[in-house]
């Protein structure tokens, strides 16, 4: 629900998304774009190859970046296959974005479905558990709207 957010009128967000599982990303980040731009929010699309270098790519971004954003949206969908890597890839992403959220001066949003099976990436693209892309971008926006004005 976005009813009382308010938001800078120059408000810029990042989605950073993967081209792995490009047909589960496109539906996230289709959702998150509908929020942003039904909130009137400027935003544009890194592409990165994975999950894993979704932190990364946020960190150059911000410190490249000529005009810095109000907040990021990481969209990745990693799927559990048969060796550990699921688990690797999992971990280190979440764990860079916390890093990217304890150091950054805005809000890195994990929008990264972690799934055992593409079953259930769809049922959170659109499907019986929601839309994680339009929450992804909710969150966003209340995170933008929290620190408006402060300090």
């Amino acid at each position: 629900d976005t009813t009382g957010i308010r938001l800078p009128k120059d408000a810029f967000v990042v989605i950073v998304r993967t081209e792995w599982n490009a047909a589960t990303i496109d539906k996230l980040e289709a959702g998150c774009r509908e929020v942003l731009e039904q909130q009137g929010v400027q935003h544009s699309t890194l592409l990165v190859p994975g999950a894993f270098e979704i932190p990364f790519a946020i960190k150059r971004y911000w410190e490249k970046a000529a005009v810095k954003p109000a907040a990021f949206i990481a969209l990745g969908c990693v799927l559990r296959g048969d060796t550990p890597h699921f688990d690797y890839v999992c971990k280190a992403v979440t764990d860079g974005i916390v890093q990217l959220n304890l150091s950054l001066p805005v809000p890195s949003i994990f929008g990264i479905l972690t799934v055992d099976t593409q079953e259930q990436a769809d049922e959170r693209t659109g499907g019986k558990h929601g839309h994680k892309g339009e929450e992804a971008a909710i969150t966003a926006l209340k995170m933008i709207s929290l620190f408006e004005g402060a300090v």
